[in-house]
């Protein structure tokens, strides 16, 4: 009987800890990480479509808060590592997309699938090196639940002369 007992508040417990919610906005500022309102699509589609419990979000690329994109050609304009920071842009103007569609980050239960692509010369290889800057950003915001599956591929050109366009499907809370 006492092993039951206490086998119920152990489970209790668990259960109470896994409900606690997280404030994203503090984790959010202790990772340097500013959302801002997103821009309105640029021809005719909507930021995202939900269906069930997920969340397709259409992509998105480099879009700082003032509206501008990080531009140019992995391996010719734009190193790995710039490629990189625009891949964290891009995470950062999903995130936007993202708090705006649901109006909570805790209603993200996981980061499904991605399909990262990268505006790179035909020589260049490193594409997962670059969209690892939108993974890295993703883990580090929501731990576990930010892991998803990924593609991660090189474009000739992509919209805007942007550096990187990201798209990602999402499981949330219904």
């Amino acid at each position: 009987m006492k092993k039951l007992c206490f086998l119920l508040i152990a489970l209790s417990f668990v259960g109470f800890c896994s409900a606690q919610k997280i404030d994203f906005d503090k984790k959010l500022k202790e990772l340097n990480i500013e959302l801002f309102t997103p821009s309105k699509p640029i021809a005719n589609y909507v930021k995202a479509v939900r269906t069930g419990n997920l969340l397709f979000v259409a992509g998105h690329g480099p879009t700082k808060a003032d509206g501008s994109n990080i531009i140019g050609k992995v391996g010719k304009d734009l190193t790995t590592e710039k490629g990189y920071e625009a891949a964290r842009q891009t995470a950062i103007s999903l995130l936007s997309t993202l708090k705006a569609e649901l109006g909570d980050l805790n209603k993200v239960k996981r980061i499904v699938k991605v399909l990262g692509m990268v505006n790179c010369t035909e020589s260049y290889i490193d594409q997962p090196k670059v969209i690892n800057g939108f993974s890295d950003t993703m883990v580090a915001v929501f731990g576990e639940k930010g892991k998803h599956a990924r593609s991660a591929v090189g474009m000739y050109a992509l919209p805007l002369g942007m550096a990187v366009e990201i798209e990602m499907i999402v499981e949330v809370e219904n």
